[in-house]
C-alpha cells in the first residue's frame, strides 16, 4: 500500500511486545490492534492468519521468527508497535530490537508463570533501561491463579510489579513502596495519577494487568494505560537513528530498519556513515516506509519516536548508530554451537558464500565461517530449531538444499596473569613496532581496547590505526585457537619510521604482538554454560540431581513447585546436551527443563578438550607470534620467544605495587548501664564483652559526637546496603562473603568513630534449616536471621522491643521497613544517605591518620582497607 502518511501525533514512541514461547504474545498483539482499530478482524496464530506473522515458516510453525512492526493509532497516542520472537533460539532478534524500545509489555502465560527465558527477558529489560508493563495473559483457563501469580511476579521479577487490574484501597501506598521519592511525596502529601508516568519511565514501577488476549479480556485496560502513562521521546532536535535490523523485500531491495532518537530524517536526504572496514560512505535515503504487517505507506518525512525502514543504504549494520546516536552494545546473547554446512554434492562452497553473507548481514549472530584450508563453511546457532528454520530459508532464498552435522560447543579462551606483548614488523623499506599490555577481566567482561601511549611518542593517527586493528580482527587464543575475550588490550608504546611505515606495517605488528603476548600468559579455556531450571515429579528427585552432579553443575536445594521438584541452577553446555530427551523418558514426559546462556566459565575437561582440538598455535600461519626485524638489507625472522632480545624499545611492563596495609579496626567499650537494654542485647547475642576504647595516636584528637538525651542504637539491614552502596554491590557480584566483609569493617571504623551502638542484620531465610546465629565483630553486633524470619521482621521486631527508652535509627531502603518505621516512631534514614554519613566518618579518620602519621602511602578507609 503506497501513499504518503498522516502527520504524526503529538505523542508517539516506540513499543515492543515480548514473551517467552507460547506465552500468548502474537494473539495478545492481536487482540491490542483489534481494539485500536487497526485491523477489523481478529486472526488466531492457529488459523494462520495472524497479521504480524506474515512469514509463510512462522505461519507453518505457529512462532514469531522475525520481528515485524505495526503504526497502531490510539486516543492520544501513535504507537510503533513491535513484535518480537519468543523462542530462546532466536533470542538475538529480540535482543537487537530491545535496543531501541522506548517501552516495553512483557507477556506471561497465567497457566506457566515466570518462566526461565522469561526472566532472561527481564535482565534484558533491566541492562537496556527499558521500561515495562507486564500483561499476564491465558487467565480464563483452569490453574491461573491472579493472587499467586502476582506474588511470583514481586518475588521473582520485582517488588515494583503492582497490580494496575485490581487497585485496591492501598493501591497508592503500593506505589509509594517502589520508590524513596515516592515515600517521602506519599507520606508528605499524597501520591496520584500524575505520578505515575515518571515512576514507570524510571523503571520504578511495573503495572500488572490481568486478562486474555484470546477473549480481549483485560486489554482495553491496557491500551488505556499505555496511552495515559507513556511519555513522549525526549528529542534533542539533533539527527540521530539506530539501526536494528537488516532486511530485503520481495523485490530484493535492501531495507535498513531504524528507530528515529532525535531530530527528523528526510527523502533524499544525504547520509554520512561508516561502513565496516572503516569507510566512509554518504549515500541519500531514496525512500521511507511506515510498515504494519507486510504492508506499508510511504513517509516524506520521520521523527523521533518513529520506527522505519528505509531504501538506499547499502553498507550499514543492525546495532549502527547514525547521526549523533552511538553504536549499539555488544549483545549479551550469543551462539553457543557452531555447526559445518553440508552442500549438495557439486556445490562450489567459494561460490556459495558471498551469498550466504546476505543472511549474516541480516542476522550478525549466525556468525558465517569459512575455513580455506578445509574449505568448509560454519554457522553459529542458538539451537535446533534455529538451524531448521535456516535450512528452509536457504532453500527459499538460494534453491540449495544443505543440512548440518550435529554441532560443536563453541569455546573461549582468556589469560590468568598480565603480559607484555610485541610485535615488530621490518622487511625491508617497512617498520612498525607495538607494545601491548594484555591484562584478564573479570567474566563477561568481552575485550576492552585502551591506550596509555604518550603522543610525543607515537603519533595520535598511528594509535587510531594501532586501536582500528586490534578492532577488526577476531583474535584466537593459543590453546584451541578459540575467540579470545575477557582481556584488556592496552596500547602502552609504539615506533614509527619517517619514510618507511605504512599503514599495513602496524597492522602486522599489531597482530604479532597480541600473539606473541598470548604465547607468554597462563592461558584460560573457558566453555559456555546454561542456568537451567529442572522440574520433575518428586519421586525422581533423586535420579535428577545424581543427573547433575555428573553434569559438573551447580545448583540450590529442591524447592516445591506445585506437587513438583523444581531445581535451578546452571552447568556446562556440553553437559545437558541430550539431557530433554533422557528427561522426557525417564519422568514419562512429566519433567520438564527451562534453559538459557549463562555466559563462559573455566573448562573443568581442559586438557582433553585441548588434546581433541590437537591446535598448534606456533603453526598457525595466519596468526603469527613471531616478528620481522632487518639487518644488513634484508628481513629475518625472530621467534616469539626471543623477540625481547631484539625490540627496539624498553618493556612497558611495571611491577604491581606493594598491597596496602590493612585498615585499623578502632575499639571502644560497650557502655550499657540500664537493666531492661542489657537483657535485650543478651538475649540476641549472648553474655556482653566489655572492651576498652584505644584510639589512634594523633596530635588532636576529633571532636566527640554532640550528647544525646538517648543512647542511640543504629539497625542495618546488611544486604540492602550491600545492594544500595555502588562499591558492595561490585564486590558482591564476585563474592557475596566479602562485600559482607568489607561492610562489617567499614561499620566498625565507623562505629569507633561515632561512639553508636550498631546492630547489622543479614537475612538467613533462603537457607534452609538455617537456625539463625548471633555474634559480635569487634565493636559491633551481627545477626543472621533464623530460616523463615527475613531482616525487616527481625528489625521491626527488634525496634519495637528497645525503641521505647532509647533512640533507634533503622538503615535501610526498603520501603516496607521505613513505612512501618514511621508508624512507630522509630528514625529511618536511606542506605544512600548513610553512604555519606559513613563517608564523611572515614574520611575524618582519615585525616586524623595523616596527621599522626607522615608515611607517603595514602590511607584510605571508604572501601574499607587501608
Amino acid at each position: 500500500m503506497n501513499g504518503s502518511a498522516d502527520s504524526p501525533p503529538k505523542k508517539q514512541f516506540c513499543l515492543g511486545l515480548i514473551a517467552h514461547v507460547d506465552a500468548g504474545k502474537t494473539t495478545l498483539s492481536e487482540a491490542m490492534l483489534y481494539l485500536s482499530g487497526k485491523i477489523k478482524k481478529l486472526g488466531r496464530v492457529d488459523h494462520r492468519d495472524s497479521f504480524l506473522d506474515t512469514h509463510r515458516l512462522e505461519r507453518e510453525r505457529g512462532i514469531t521468527i522475525f520481528s515485524k512492526q505495526a503504526v497502531m493509532p490510539l486516543e492520544n497516542s501513535t504507537v510503533y508497535l513491535l513484535d518480537t520472537p519468543g523462542h530462546a533460539d532466536f533470542s538475538a532478534e529480540a535482543e537487537r530490537t530491545l535496543q531501541i524500545l522506548d517501552y516495553a509489555v512483557l507477556v506471561i502465560s497465567g497457566t506457566d508463570g515466570v518462566q526461565a527465558h522469561t526472566e532472561t527477558l527481564w535482565l534484558l529489560l533491566e541492562r537496556y533501561h527499558v521500561p515495562c508493563f507486564l500483561f499476564v495473559t491465558k487467565m480464563d483457563l483452569p490453574g491461573a491463579d491472579e493472587k499467586k501469580l502476582m506474588e511470583q511476579l514481586r518475588r521473582e521479577l520485582s517488588e515494583g510489579c503492582v497490580d494496575f487490574t485490581n487497585r485496591g484501597e492501598d493501591f497508592f501506598e503500593k506505589l509509594a513502596l517502589c520508590d524513596e521519592a515516592a515515600m517521602e511525596k506519599y507520606l508528605d502529601s499524597g501520591l496520584g495519577e500524575d505520578d505515575i508516568p515518571a515512576l514507570i519511565r524510571q523503571r520504578a514501577l511495573f503495572p500488572c494487568f490481568f486478562g486474555s488476549g484470546l477473549k480481549t479480556e483485560g486489554v482495553e485496560e491496557l491500551l488505556g494505560a499505555i496511552d495515559r502513562y507513556c511519555l513522549p521521546v525526549e528529542d534533542s532536535g539533533e539527527f540521530s537513528a539506530r539501526v536494528f535490523k537488516i532486511a530485503r523485500d520481495a523485490q530484493g531491495s535492501r531495507m535498513t530498519w531504524l528507530k528515529i532518537c532525535g531530530g527528523e530524517l528526510k527523502v533524499r536526504t544525504p547520509l554520512r556513515y561508516t561502513d565496516q572496514s572503516g569507510e566512509e560512505l554518504e549515500e541519500k535515503i531514496n525512500q521511507i516506509r511506515l510498515y504494519s504487517g507486510s504492508k506499508f505507506e510511504t513517509a516524506d518525512t520521520v521523527q523521533a519516536g518513529q520506527v522505519c525502514a528505509v531504501l538506499g543504504l547499502s553498507a550499514t549494520t543492525p546495532g549502527q548508530g547514525l547521526g549523533a546516536a552511538d553504536k549499539a552494545e555488544e549483545p549479551v546473547l550469543e551462539p553457543v554451537l557452531s555447526y559445518r554446512m553440508i552442500l549438495p554434492a557439486g556445490t562450489d562452497p567459494a561460490a556459495l558464500l558471498p551469498r550466504l553473507m546476505q543472511l549474516q548481514e541480516e542476522d550478525p549472530q549466525l556468525h558465517i565461517m569459512w575455513n580455506e584450508r578445509t574449505r568448509d563453511i560454519s554457522v553459529q546457532l542458538m539451537g535446533k530449531v534455529q538451524t531448521e528454520i535456516l535450512k528452509r530459508l536457504i532453500q527459499e532464498r538460494f534453491d540449495l538444499d544443505v543440512s548440518f552435522d550435529t554441532g560443536h560447543i563453541m569455546y573461549r579462551e582468556t589469560i590468568a596473569d598480565t603480559v607484555e606483548g610485541v610485535g615488530h614488523f621490518e622487511p625491508l623499506r617497512h617498520y612498525a613496532e607495538v607494545h601491548l599490555l594484555l591484562e584478564p577481566l573479570p567474566r563477561g567482561s568481552g575485550l576492552v581496547l585502551e591506550s596509555s601511549c604518550s603522543e610525543d611518542q607515537l603519533d595520535r593517527n598511528w594509535q587510531r590505526l594501532i586501536l582500528t586493528h586490534l578492532a577488526e580482527k577476531k583474535h584466537l587464543g593459543v590453546l584451541t585457537g578459540s575467540p579470545l575475550t575477557d582481556v584488556k588490550i592496552t596500547l602502552a608504546a609504539g615506533k614509527a619510521h619517517l619514510k618507511h611505515t605504512e599503514g599495513g606495517d602496524f597492522r602486522q605488528a599489531t597482530y604479532r604482538a597480541v600473539r606473541q603476548g598470548l604465547m607468554q600468559a597462563e592461558s584460560v579455556l573457558l566453555e559456555p554454560y546454561y542456568a537451567f531450571t529442572l522440574t520433575v515429579p518428586p519421586e525422581q528427585i533423586g535420579r535428577a540431581i545424581n543427573d547433575l552432579r555428573a553434569m559438573d553443575a551447580e545448583f540450590s536445594s529442591p524447592e516445591d513447585a506445585g506437587g513438583m521438584s523444581r531445581i535451578e541452577g546452571s552447568a556446562p553446555v556440553r553437559s545437558l546436551a541430550g539431557y530433554m530427551n533422557e528427561l522426557a523418558a525417564y519422568s514419562h514426559g512429566r519433567g520438564r527443563l527451562f534453559l538459557r546462556p549463562d555466559g563462559y566459565r573455566p573448562c573443568k575437561n581442559s586438557d582433553s578438550v585441548i588434546r581433541e582440538y590437537g591446535y598448534d598455535a606456533e603453526s598457525d600461519a595466519d596468526n603469527p607470534a613471531d616478528s620481522v626485524f632487518c639487518a644488513h638489507g634484508a628481513g629475518f625472522n625472530v621467534k616469539w620467544n626471543q623477540v625481547a632480545d631484539y625490540m627496539h624499545l624498553e618493556s612497558c611492563l611495571k611491577r604491581e605495587a606493594a598491597p596496602e596495609p590493612a585498615a585499623p579496626v578502632f575499639r571502644r567499650s560497650l557502655d550499657i548501664d540500664e537493666r531492661e537494654l542489657e537483657a535485650i542485647m543478651e538475649r540476641e547475642f549472648g553474655p556482653i564483652r566489655r572492651r576498652e576504647y584505644r584510639a589512634p595516636e594523633r596530635n588532636e584528637a576529633p571532636a566527640p559526637p554532640p550528647a544525646e538525651t538517648k543512647k542511640e542504637y543504629i539497625l542495618v539491614d546488611g544486604y540492602n546496603v550491600i545492594f544500595a552502596w555502588d562499591s558492595l554491590k561490585a564486590l558482591a557480584k564476585e563474592r557475596l562473603d566479602l562485600a559482607r566483609g568489607r561492610l562489617m569493617d567499614m561499620l566498625s571504623n565507623y562505629c569507633g568513630f561515632t561512639r553508636a551502638e550498631l546492630v547489622l542484620v543479614f537475612d538467613g531465610y533462603r537457607s534452609p534449616g538455617n537456625p539463625g546465629s548471633r555474634t559480635e565483630y569487634h565493636n559491633i553486633h551481627v545477626a543472621y536471621t533464623k530460616d523463615g524470619e527475613t531482616a525487616d521482621a527481625y528489625i521491626e521486631r527488634l525496634a519495637n522491643d528497645i525503641g521505647k527508652n532509647y533512640s533507634v535509627r533503622v538503615i535501610t531502603s526498603d520501603n516496607l521497613i521505613r513505612l512501618s518505621a514511621l508508624r512507630s516512631g522509630v528514625l529511618r534514614t536511606s542506605s544512600k544517605e548513610f553512604a555519606g554519613e559513613v563517608d564523611w566518618v572515614l574520611e575524618q579518620i582519615e585525616a586524623v591518620l595523616r596527621r599522626s602519621n607522615p608515611d607517603p602511602h595514602k590511607t584510605r578507609l571508604k572501601d574499607g582497607k587501608q
